[in-house]
């Protein structure tokens, strides 16, 4: 059922309710509201009669909640607590605290959320708001964005991260077990100029007539393709470096080709620079150069 076909009851109605049930007074909640307990007592009495139940049980000197007003306290409190965190995302509240980053999904995935430990423990207050994208971004407001494509270094504010060659990859089970690669389970990325065809060519051999590659819209799906040791897939230093340190996949050929593709930062002008922005623009820089350094 759509909101609007709900009749919701007047806010100040709901802050009358929230305030008496909390402090079990209609003269404290009065006092709180900055408004008269007649008005304060008229309003639930307004409250109850919407809701077609008493939220009270009223006393000589002290009122108690009915089971409904039980039952309808946390879910009042839980809507007012929603409003104020919007609201304050809204209206600029947590500036400074907040930082929305629009990020390519395999970047996502395999590169930022396992290093954002070191990003949390030196930068505690921030708060992360993280949309994924796998080509195209999406069409609203970021403070920082992570694309992946070709020539994105035409934008003004826009940084190159890295660039990167294009790899087999496969678990150390695999590889063990691996007769020649046009035999095996290929994986690789759509609409990727470094594709299994030119990596063969810098070997000088083919891929096979016929030979199914395994296609996905994102990295995210062939490299744990991979990592599931169900066949080789293509990958990049950006996303498999970690994992080939740590022995979970490893590069059964030498072979390597250049990516015209590569990731770019984004960033807002500086005028618009957050500390949020600016703590995550300098973190981000420090691991890709690390990254690059190894």
């Amino acid at each position: 059922m759509a909101v609007s076909e709900i009749s919701l009851p007047p806010l100040n109605w709901l802050r009358a309710f929230e305030a008496s049930a909390r402090l079990l007074s209609f003269t404290a909640a009065a006092s709180e509201l900055n408004m008269t307990q007649s008005a304060v007592s008229q309003q639930i009495k307004s409250l109850e009669q919407h809701v077609g139940r008493p939220l009270f049980i009223r006393r000589p000197r002290s009122i108690q909640l009915t089971d409904t007003g039980y039952a309808y306290l946390p879910v009042v409190q839980e809507a007012f607590e929603t409003l104020v965190s919007g609201t304050r995302m809204v209206t600029g509240g947590d500036r400074g605290q907040v930082l929305t980053v629009q990020s390519n999904l395999a970047f996502s995935v395999f590169w930022l959320a396992p290093r954002l430990g070191s990003l949390l423990e030196n930068h505690p207050w921030l708060k992360l708001n993280i949309t994924t994208a796998t080509w195209e971004p999406n069409d609203h407001a970021f403070d920082v964005e992570i694309r992946f494509g070709i020539n994105v270094e035409d934008r003004r504010d826009t940084l190159k991260l890295a660039e990167n060659t294009a790899f087999p990859v496969c678990t150390p089970e695999f590889r063990d077990r691996l007769g020649k690669w046009q035999e095996a389970n290929l994986f690789d990325c759509t609409g990727i100029y470094a594709n299994w065809e030119g990596w063969a060519k810098t070997r000088g051999e083919a891929l096979p007539t016929g030979k199914a590659v395994n296609l996905a819209s994102t990295f995210s799906v062939s490299l744990n393709a991979a990592l599931g040791s169900v066949g080789l897939a293509m990958g990049h230093e950006m996303l498999v470096d970690r994992f080939l340190e740590k022995g979970c996949l490893v590069r059964p050929y030498v072979e390597s080709i250049p990516m015209r593709e590569a990731y770019y930062l984004i960033q807002q002008p500086d005028h618009a620079q957050t500390p949020a922005s600016r703590a995550f623009l300098e973190w981000l820089l420090d691991e890709v150069g690390t990254q690059k350094a190894r």
